[in-house]
């Protein structure tokens, strides 16, 4: 029987296989080991690149949004740039309002020039998004500066205009100077 399994296991000794099964097992563990060692790694690595993946996507959308509030920021200098230019205009068109105004007028052709001037400029005005403030609403301080005050029927009712008010887009360049009721 001895010799039956020395034959079997290559003529070595029942404790030499005992040896190499248990070295067997050692290495067994050293490779279960190695293997939980390897995967716990690997899912290490996964979880930084997940978080590098995240990091670069917040980093897009930082670099997009940056980009946007940039653009909006050069449109905003853009349009609101000239600005002191506009004002100085509006002051030319209230001109062309006194002297628009005036009846006595000796020369037809003169007035109707002096009218087409002004609507060039204000043409060219709209065409920087220049509008007027509309003055057939109540009165509303974000729009318009009461200078007077004079009783009547309805109450923030606006009676007079004395000078008109614009808007550049959506902001107020110069609010219109009115007469309200109380």
């Amino acid at each position: 029987l001895k010799s039956d399994l020395k034959t079997e296991t290559g003529g070595r000794s029942n404790s030499d296989v005992l040896d190499e099964n248990q070295d067997n097992v050692i290495d067994f563990e050293t490779i279960k080991n190695k293997k939980d060692n390897e995967s716990g790694k690997l899912e290490e690595a996964s979880k930084e690149i997940e978080d590098l993946k995240s990091t670069v996507q917040r980093t897009q959308a930082d670099f997009l949004n940056f980009k946007r509030r940039t653009e909006e920021e050069k449109d905003k200098v853009k349009a609101f740039a000239n600005e002191c230019i506009i004002m100085d205009l509006l002051e030319v068109i209230d001109n062309f309002d006194r002297a628009l105004s005036q009846e006595n007028c000796a020369d037809e052709s003169f007035f109707k020039g002096v009218a087409l001037i002004k609507k060039q400029i204000l043409d060219i005005l709209e065409k920087n998004h220049v509008k007027e403030i509309d003055n057939q609403m109540d009165f509303d301080p974000n729009f318009h500066h009461a200078v007077m005050q004079e009783e009547g029927d309805k109450s923030d009712e606006i009676l007079e205009v004395f000078q008109k008010g614009y808007l550049l887009k959506e902001k107020v360049i110069r609010p219109s100077m009115v007469k309200v009721s109380k």
